[in-house]
């Protein structure tokens, strides 16, 4: 039974998987713009120069061919290489990845931490004046914009305090080496950023959760067992509350190599969301094309992994 469970969703997920890559193809084509006329006016090519740039490209053949040499290209592992700079696509990725798994990986794993706590506590003492205020600033932070959040704490402690640097990776020159140091004092206001983005949602999911299980008939039981209600809730309430947010959080971690867009737009972050932002303003579609699918396809694996662990941990869903 579980192995056929296994061999559903992974059939379920290269289904998806090939749903991506259609839309991939196809949703840069319908956008606005003139890949040619933008080709032939950013790099100012002669007539036979952007002949065999479009050939290059394959932007002079039939939309079919292009969607079958596409899925070939990309199914081998060759992403292309920019309209723009000419640069290929996988190292300007392969650039770009330390920073945005830096960024959002801290990020995230930190609102995962807090959020989890405040809502275990928010959940089982619920009604207090503690689940009240951390239930509403959850909900205050869930609803605030990154950008509108970043830019502020930018203005603040940038700005006008001068705490910490305005934007960047690094300060130190390319010929010398960043210092840890450095690279943190970049890092705490992106990632101070989307902890107080992400905190909200695994508050108030996990908060959603400790109310679910408190009373349940299992923590009836352990409490006529005559346990203490710390271990109550430690090891019978929790390991039971905890799967969906579980789930969450490994669907957090698959967005990770998606980027912040507006994030790393705000602090000139040079992680993919950055550079998914500049290829959207240049119209650079095989950039787009490859970001937007080891995004997708991140998302994808993180979320076939959370469906069989979950399988693991609670049989149950095995029959779902």
């Amino acid at each position: 039974m579980r192995l056929r469970y296994i061999r559903r969703k992974c059939g379920w997920a290269l289904l998806t998987l090939w749903f991506v890559l259609t839309a991939n193809f196809f949703l840069f084509r319908i956008m606005p713009g003139d890949p040619i006329g933008l080709l032939a006016r950013s790099q100012r090519l002669s007539a036979e120069a952007l002949a065999h740039q479009l050939t290059l490209f394959g932007l002079d053949r039939p939309l079919p061919l292009q969607y079958l040499i596409y899925l070939k290209q990309t199914l081998t592992g060759h992403l292309g290489v920019s309209i723009i700079s000419g640069t290929d696509i996988s190292t300007l990725i392969a650039g770009r990845i330390w920073p945005t798994v830096l960024l959002v990986g801290v990020g995230t794993g930190l609102a995962a931490l807090v959020g989890v706590l405040i809502g275990i506590k928010g959940g089982w003492a619920r009604g207090t004046s503690f689940d009240r205020s951390s239930l509403y600033g959850s909900l205050l932070l869930y609803a605030t914009p990154e950008g509108w959040l970043g830019m502020l704490l930018l203005i603040t402690f940038a700005g006008t305090l001068g705490w910490f640097p305005a934007g960047g990776y690094t300060s130190s020159s390319g010929d010398t080496a960043p210092q840890l140091g450095d690279i943190a004092s970049h890092l705490f206001l992106p990632a101070l950023t989307l902890t107080l983005g992400y905190i909200g949602s695994f508050v108030i999911v996990m908060r959603s959760s400790m109310i679910d299980v408190k009373d349940e008939d299992y923590i009836t039981t352990a409490r006529a067992k005559g346990l203490s209600d710390g271990q109550v809730r430690r090891r019978h309430a929790v390991p039971n509350a905890f799967l969906p947010s579980f789930t969450l959080i490994v669907l957090s971690v698959g967005f990770i190599l998606g980027g912040a867009i507006v994030v790393e737009t705000v602090f000139s972050w040079p992680g993919l969301g950055l550079l998914t932002y500049q290829a959207i303003k240049d119209q650079d579609y095989p950039v787009l094309q490859a970001v937007f699918l080891l995004s997708s396809l991140a998302v994808i694996i993180a979320n076939l992994v959370a469906d069989i662990t979950y399988g693991f941990l609670d049989p149950r869903i095995e029959e779902v």
